[in-house]
């Protein structure tokens, strides 16, 4: 896959983001329970996942010996989707999704830095620090012109 591919992929994954924040944060609404839209979204994901993956051929033979801090991340991605879901609706999907960019960026960075959980090692630049610092920028003026 070439890298340009790769970046259109990531972001239509990156423009579906706020997308599921709204849908969900409505679903949870209309439920009356964040909660009860997270179980309906992840169930409604398993599924989804379930089809794709039993025409990939993929196989799960490794998972049973895979580090135990590995499946961590099924713990963060529940908690982006029940947090996302019950704080949208007050606080606003935009000025969510741009404290969750800030935490991506920030978390990336050190990621990257430091090569953790096997990543290629990218050291955090004074440009990379910038761009961060740019994105706080952003994020704060949303803010306060949201105030406004």
């Amino acid at each position: 896959m070439t890298s340009t591919n790769s970046a259109l992929i990531m972001l239509a994954a990156g423009i579906g983001i706020p997308v599921l924040a709204a849908l969900n944060a409505a679903l949870g609404q209309r439920l009356g329970s964040p909660v009860g839209a997270g179980v309906v979204l992840f169930l409604v994901a398993l599924a989804t996942t379930g089809v794709v993956f039993l025409f990939s051929g993929a196989s799960l033979k490794g998972a049973l010996s895979a580090p135990p801090h590995l499946f961590l991340a099924g713990t963060l991605v529940a908690f982006y989707v029940l947090t996302i879901t019950w704080v949208a609706p007050t606080f606003g999907v935009g000025n969510a999704v741009f404290f969750v960019l800030i935490g991506q960026l920030i978390s990336a960075a050190i990621i990257d830095h430091y090569g953790l959980f096997g990543a290629s090692q990218h050291p955090l630049t004074l440009a990379r620090a910038g761009g961060i610092g740019v994105m706080a920028a952003g994020v704060f003026l949303t803010q306060v012109a949201g105030r406004a």
